[in-house]
């Protein structure tokens, strides 16, 4: 299999590396016949070709298994017509990554225990750049009033939901629905009726549904009440990111952009360019979306190596970030991001080599 490997930007190349680091490790100690090929996006692309992301390795896209993207700094983009695509929101679309899968759940020992996932469609929603045929659907109709349009539909919202449910027919069977269709009610409500539409075909499983704001007090209050939570777009987003921070760090959530033939791994977080280039980034979020891009690929090409290789950089990470001593500075610890992916390295290997 051949992967796509994207630093991004800010903190990217860094925390790619390594992650990069560990499964280069693992493909060659377990022979997991994985080749990559590394290429520019970015501000390094709009420096060096005047765009974000070239046409011509958007053609390459299609001959991938899979990608990896580092985070990439959008903010810092310029308008679309002078070369500053976002990358991930034109993966989401145009591959139809339409699936982002954000697990949060809290390391062993934790007081207050909770392991969810969050299932979040990506490809609509109140995310202006991808609702229109032609044009942003984020408009100013006079100097004074901007109006902002949301699309949904019962084909995506239908798609995202049956994923949701087949992720819990692997765990705990219980799937929540989020929305806010006491306000909304044709946009939301129709979410909600394509999610119980799809529930009646997952009878093992008990659906129940959440209004946002209430979520976001649930989460606080009571995580352990969830196991997968399936959301549209923003919804999704701004409580992926509380449940990641209630469970330890925004840098320990791993996240994956799926769709049917096609996965990208992309940590959770932004690329951090405060930090850039002084190796004090934490790459765990990096590397466990690699883990769960194997985990992905394993699944979907019936390759049980693949599986176990991501489960290994998983229970890996899992054993360091639980001893302080092998921790990055952000969770109190002393390693940098260089000297972290070496541990995880050296901790996958000791798992290989006691299995």
């Amino acid at each position: 299999m051949k992967l796509l490997v994207l630093p991004g930007d800010g903190i990217g190349p860094e925390i790619t590396a390594a992650a990069m680091q560990v499964l280069t490790a693992l493909n060659d100690a377990q022979d997991l016949r994985l080749t990559f090929e590394h290429d520019t996006v970015g501000l390094d692309s709009l420096a060096k070709h005047g765009t974000t992301l070239r046409p011509d390795l958007i053609a390459r896209f299609p001959g991938y298994d899979g990608i990896i993207l580092g985070p990439c700094d959008t903010a810092a983009y310029p308008a679309v017509e002078q070369g500053g695509i976002n990358i991930s929101a034109f993966m989401r679309t145009k591959l139809d990554l339409y699936a982002n899968i954000r697990p949060a759940r809290t390391p062993s020992g934790a007081a207050r225990p909770f392991d969810l996932i969050i299932v979040r469609e990506v490809t609509e929603g109140y995310y202006a750049d991808r609702n229109m045929h032609e044009g942003v659907a984020d408009l100013l109709a006079t100097p004074d009033v901007a109006i902002s349009l949301r699309k949904v539909t019962r084909q995506a919202s239908e798609r995202i939901a049956r994923r949701a449910f087949e992720l819990a027919m692997t765990r705990d069977r219980r799937v929540t629905a989020i929305h806010k269709a006491n306000v909304m009610k044709r946009s939301d409500g129709l979410f909600l009726e394509a999610v119980r539409t799809v529930a009646r075909d997952f009878p093992e499983v008990t659906l129940d549904d959440v209004l946002v704001d209430a979520m976001a007090a649930w989460l606080v209050r009571a995580p352990e009440r969830f196991d997968v939570v399936v959301a549209g777009n923003l919804y999704g987003d701004i409580l992926s990111d509380l449940a990641s921070e209630l469970s330890g760090s925004l840098g320990l959530a791993g996240s994956i952009m799926a769709g049917d033939t096609l996965c990208a791994a992309q940590a959770q977080h932004g690329s951090a360019p405060d930090i850039a280039g002084h190796d004090k980034a934490n790459p765990a979020s990096m590397i466990l979306s690699v883990a769960m891009l194997l985990e992905w690929l394993g699944a979907h090409h019936a390759r049980s190596d693949l599986t176990a290789a991501g489960r290994t950089m998983i229970t890996a990470l899992d054993a360091l970030l639980a001893n302080p001593a092998t921790r990055t500075a952000d969770l109190g610890g002393k390693l940098g991001t260089a000297a972290f992916g070496d541990v995880v390295v050296q901790a996958v290997l000791a798992q290989k080599a006691g299995s």
